[in-house]
């Protein structure tokens, strides 16, 4: 089994598989001043021209942090906001549909809670895992149904499982 180390977020290293912004502490552009500040704009995710955003959360229990199964979406971006605790994302460069996942270029990256991930269509991913002992409830925003009409789930082999070492 392969073992990946956890990576803090930075643009530079992210930018292949999406955008993300601290939605807690923002320091993007802003109309106002305190008491009220409107910090705008701060990422966008590409619904693949749905009109109904829809808002899931994925509660994520503490479990063995290896990656045995990854996922994709071909026509939509999907948003990752951990609300409640630090998780960790895997993510793929997006593939074509008969291509072989490009297991060696998995990486995994630490999202600090409050951090809106933002992934472009065709990444690959699945659910976060907690890097600690504690649930995390991360907030998902997909097109409505995304899940059952633009999903492709991939189960690895044993023998491609990757270990995300903390």
């Amino acid at each position: 089994m392969r073992t990946v180390k956890a990576e803090s977020l930075n643009v530079e290293s992210f930018l292949p598989f999406g955008h993300y912004a601290s939605m807690i502490n923002p320091s993007a552009e802003k109309i106002g001043a305190a008491p009220v500040e409107f910090f705008r704009d701060m990422v966008q995710e590409d619904l693949g021209g749905a009109l109904t955003p829809s808002f899931s959360t994925c509660r994520v229990e503490p479990r063995d942090p290896v990656i045995d199964v990854t996922e994709c979406h071909t026509a939509t971006g999907e948003g990752i906001l951990p609300l409640d605790n630090d998780v960790l994302i895997h993510v793929g460069p997006a593939t074509p549909n008969d291509s072989d996942l490009p297991l060696e270029k998995f990486r995994v990256f630490k999202v600090p809670k409050g951090t809106l991930v933002v992934l472009r269509p065709g990444v690959w991913h699945h659910a976060p895992f907690t890097p600690n002992r504690t649930p995390a409830n991360v907030l998902i925003v997909l097109p409505e149904r995304t899940y059952a009409n633009d999903c492709e789930v991939v189960n690895l082999d044993e023998s491609e499982q990757i270990r995300v070492e903390l």
